[in-house]
């Protein structure tokens, strides 16, 4: 399992209700959550097999940015 770490602009509830089941659709994702607390708003993602330029595709699908922390 490898645990990936990005910088997002997801700032709030609302943001995380856009992106929510973008990730969720996602089978290769089996965890992952948005630190609102963090200035840098982190994204951590637990997969087995996606790499950190998949994630970050799936990410900006749902119109977010991702960078690699």
């Amino acid at each position: 399992m490898n645990t990936l770490k990005f910088k997002t602009n997801i700032n709030c509830s609302g943001c995380l209700s856009k992106v929510t089941p973008i990730l969720n659709e996602e089978k290769d994702i089996q965890k992952w959550e948005v630190n609102l607390e963090s200035e840098n708003r982190v994204l951590t993602v637990e997969t087995s097999s996606l790499n950190a330029e998949e994630v970050k595709k799936t990410v900006q699908q749902a119109g977010f940015n991702a960078e690699v922390i």
